[in-house]
């Protein structure tokens, strides 16, 4: 079992606190010898990629504040929270960064806060992110969560003091990741750490491979004895060594070079390497052909491969902020009548002629508008009186009720006329 029997065991006792969110315990030395954090982590180009996929796909779409009506919702610019959502959280990001940053701190430490700023009638003014490594889940002496974050410098402007500051769950926007308590969400990067780490080790391998001119070391032999073996090794390498590749190499007295290294290929590195990555891209549910990784990508299917994306991936995310942002932001009287929800529209669109053949369907048996088919491809609206809003049906289409109706018609009016003769 190993960790995951002494996470168990720790719960076999209720507790007021929950460890901070970096879980430092977890973070740390992996079996193939490499310190794995939040840092070593994303110099891997692999975790790089999928968490910037991610984060720039959350940042990118729209977010809107939604009315219920009697007729379904409606979009409510108006709202407070609707400028601070779509456009501008607080004076110093846009709505872009604000998202694109929190979603960054889930993805690594599996857990986004945010500091709510609100005035005196419980509105909310404004929203700034807090380092997910400096919050920590707690409960007060009434069994109420309270989020202690440890302020050491200035980047939030909101806290005057310095050290351990106290904030109530009505101050703090959060959104917790996969984790096994519901309240703190595990950091993806803690958890598959000698994943990782193993991806760390191959790029340090092949760093070090290529710094030594891409040429294995050996032995160099010596008929006779050497009184200073470490002068010649050192002007070896001086003269044969990184930035000396590919130089013919002059052996005096004797003296021979023997390889004993294995080679590369013999060692599978390229191999292991596209193997992590895979790893990784597993690790985040990532599709590989957006992180660059075409081999399996084809005409045919890398439409699909990104619908699936948006469906498997991104979804359950966009519930978790849907669900995240109505909690903490919304007063209990609006919670019945407004909500929150990203416009994945956009990113479910197929090609050009795959959405005008849908349009065209959808506009010939009435249940779209030129207007509507508009609003879906970000057009201006056409007026009223040029029937804009006026929904089609085909002629041909009619009921199975009516069907042969008309030829009914000549027969009725036939006996008509016998029965007048």
């Amino acid at each position: 079992m190993g960790i995951f029997s002494g996470l168990f065991r720790s719960r076999d006792k209720p507790k007021d606190s929950y460890d901070s969110p970096s879980y430092s315990y977890f973070f740390g030395r992996t079996h193939a010898g490499k310190r794995v954090n939040d840092r070593t982590a994303m110099q891997i180009i692999a975790v790089y990629a999928c968490v910037r996929v991610l984060s720039e796909a959350i940042a990118q779409l729209p977010l809107h504040v939604y009315q219920y009506t009697d007729n379904g919702k409606e979009r409510v610019p108006r709202h407070p929270l609707y400028f601070l959502l779509h456009d501008q959280p607080n004076p110093e990001m846009t709505s872009f960064v604000f998202r694109e940053t929190l979603m960054a701190h889930l993805l690594i430490y599996g857990n986004a806060y945010a500091q709510i700023i609100r005035n005196g009638r419980g509105e909310v003014l404004g929203l700034y992110p807090l380092m997910p490594d400096k919050v920590r889940v707690d409960r007060d002496d009434r069994g109420r969560l309270i989020y202690r974050y440890s302020r050491y410098d200035e980047h939030n402007p909101n806290f005057r003091q310095q050290g351990e500051i106290i904030l109530p769950m009505e101050q703090v926007l959060h959104i917790p990741g996969l984790g096994f308590d519901g309240l703190v969400g595990y950091s993806p990067i803690a958890m598959a750490k000698n994943a990782i780490g193993l991806a760390v080790a191959c790029d340090e391998y092949g760093a070090s491979f290529f710094a030594n001119g891409a040429s294995p070391s050996a032995v160099l032999e010596h008929p006779g004895v050497i009184k200073n073996p470490e002068r010649v090794r050192e002007a070896w390498q001086r003269a044969y060594g990184s930035g000396n590749a590919h130089k013919t190499a002059i052996l005096e007295e004797g003296m021979k070079y023997t390889p004993i290294s294995i080679p590369n290929n013999e060692a599978q590195f390229l191999e292991t390497r596209k193997f992590q990555i895979e790893e990784i891209a597993r690790l985040y549910r990532v599709p590989l052909h957006m992180i660059g990784d075409l081999d399996h990508a084809t005409f045919s299917n890398i439409e699909h491969l990104s619908l699936e994306f948006v469906k498997y991936t991104l979804d359950p995310w966009l519930v978790r902020w849907e669900q995240g942002l109505q909690k903490a932001l919304l007063s209990d009287s609006e919670k019945g009548r407004y909500f929150i929800k990203f416009n994945v529209e956009g990113l479910l669109r197929g090609d050009y002629a795959s959405r005008m053949q849908g349009y065209a369907s959808a506009r010939q048996n009435g249940w779209l508008s030129a207007n509507d088919i508009r609003e879906l491809e970000d057009m201006n609206a056409i007026p009223d009186e040029d029937g804009g809003n006026l929904y089609l049906v085909n002629g041909s289409f009619t009921k199975l009720a009516d069907a042969g109706a008309f030829a009914e018609q000549p027969a009725a009016a036939e006996k008509g006329e016998n029965a007048n003769e």
